[in-house]
């Protein structure tokens, strides 16, 4: 070979070693045999830009040619030291290593015995094993189920295979909360795992309970005279059926009556919430004149307006 090194790889001489690892990277990828099969001034580019760069990437032999050419690699005969294609070329040298493009995804994997010199190119190692996507879906899910805990079952349709599942739902769980099935997602690649399925919670109304976090509230009808005159009344409590709560004499409508512990489970604290039932009166539309005029005699009896200084 006659060229001069540098010249070869289109650097100055005092280049720095990455300025001549870039060059050596972009005149393999561009004159590389499989690149530019039955290429022969390509095959001869590459030659020469392989003993180029097989000079210049050693400091010590880099210090030689700078100093003697290359008579320092002679040795009084022949030419100095010729890249043959008798060894393979390190793709993950030209192609950045870990973290570079793989060649045989730029030749769409068509890489061949080796188009120069008889020489087999080596393909990267085999590919990392990768996890799987994850997939995503919803389901439906009673009041009581979301508030005490159970399961549910669910038909998921992943890569044309469907599978039923049993979900277990957490106590606790609110609307918009999503429950995570590990390896129940799209297939791994590369032997890698199975992504996770996230299954995302919507919770139905209830005719009667209504939450707040961990508390639950329930409306409770009392008449007049149980409001006024205080009584005892049935509570419906969500797993415990009804209980019997104390009215207070002269209650209003609107008081809450809490009943400890009976709400719904914290799903981080484990602690279960209390129960509200608070007290709506209700006044019959319908009055006989005899109610109306005891009605009418209370009021006289009792000359209150509930909205002093209320505004």
């Amino acid at each position: 070979m006659s060229d001069d090194y540098y010249n070869v790889l289109g650097v100055q001489k005092g280049a720095s070693a990455d300025e001549i690892r870039k060059a050596y990277r972009k005149l393999s990828r561009e004159n590389h045999p499989d690149v530019k099969p039955d290429d022969k001034a390509a095959a001869e580019k590459f030659k020469q830009v392989q003993e180029a760069y097989s000079v210049l990437s050693d400091d010590e032999k880099r210090q030689k040619y700078d100093r003697f050419g290359q008579a320092a690699f002679q040795g009084g005969r022949g030419s100095g030291p010729a890249w043959t294609g008798s060894g393979p070329v390190d793709l993950g040298d030209l192609f950045g290593g870990a973290g570079g493009v793989d060649l045989g995804d730029i030749l769409g994997g068509a890489f061949g015995s080796g188009a120069f010199g008889g020489a087999r190119t080596q393909r990267r190692g085999p590919a990392r094993p990768q996890k799987g996507q994850d997939a995503e879906t919803s389901i439906d899910i009673p009041f009581t189920t979301a508030a005490e805990g159970g399961t549910y079952d669910l038909t998921i349709s992943i890569g044309g295979k469907s599978e039923r599942l049993t979900v277990r739902i957490p106590a606790g769980i609110e609307s918009g909360k999503s429950i995570r099935l590990s390896g129940q997602g799209h297939p791994g690649m590369n032997g890698g795992p199975n992504g996770d399925l996230l299954v995302k919670v919507r919770v139905a109304a209830h005719p009667w309970f209504r939450r707040e976090g961990s508390s639950l509230f329930v409306d409770v009808p009392v008449t007049l005279a149980e409001a006024a005159l205080g009584a005892k009344v049935d509570v419906p409590t969500l797993s415990e059926g009804r209980v019997t709560v104390t009215v207070p004499a002269g209650a209003s409508s609107g008081t809450k009556l809490r009943l400890r512990e009976k709400g719904v489970v914290d799903p981080k604290t484990k602690q279960r919430g209390d129960l509200f039932a608070v007290l709506k009166i209700v006044v019959p539309k319908d009055l006989d004149n005899e109610s109306r005029r005891l009605l009418e005699e209370f009021a006289a009896r009792n000359p209150t307006d509930p909205r002093v200084e209320l505004w």
